[in-house]
């Protein structure tokens, strides 16, 4: 997995799928929402993510109120965000 940001904007490629995947994410999104309260997050290629990370962005959009909007390359990951009942909390929508 690789995560780079620009401004507001975070793009996530290849699979999230480890606690070190987690730690960087949490790591990287943690300094942008220190300058941004809505922040967009391009998950490119992804086939699934971890309840961990599932769990931070709930938190930052329950507790932290970051609107967080989700831009999803693969139908799997937006068809089980779909599933979880997650598309609409996350804003996600097909990239």
């Amino acid at each position: 997995m690789e995560i780079t940001s620009s401004s507001n904007t975070i793009n996530i490629t290849g699979n999230i799928k480890s606690i070190n995947n987690f730690s960087e994410i949490k790591n990287l999104i943690d300094s942008v929402v220190t300058q941004h309260k809505s922040i967009t997050i391009n998950i490119i290629d992804s086939l699934s993510i971890t309840s961990s990370v599932i769990g931070y962005f709930n938190k930052l959009i329950l507790k932290d109120n970051i609107n967080i909007e989700m831009r999803i390359g693969n139908d799997q990951l937006m068809h089980l965000l779909t599933d979880l009942n997650l598309a609409s909390t996350f804003k996600a929508r097909k990239a």
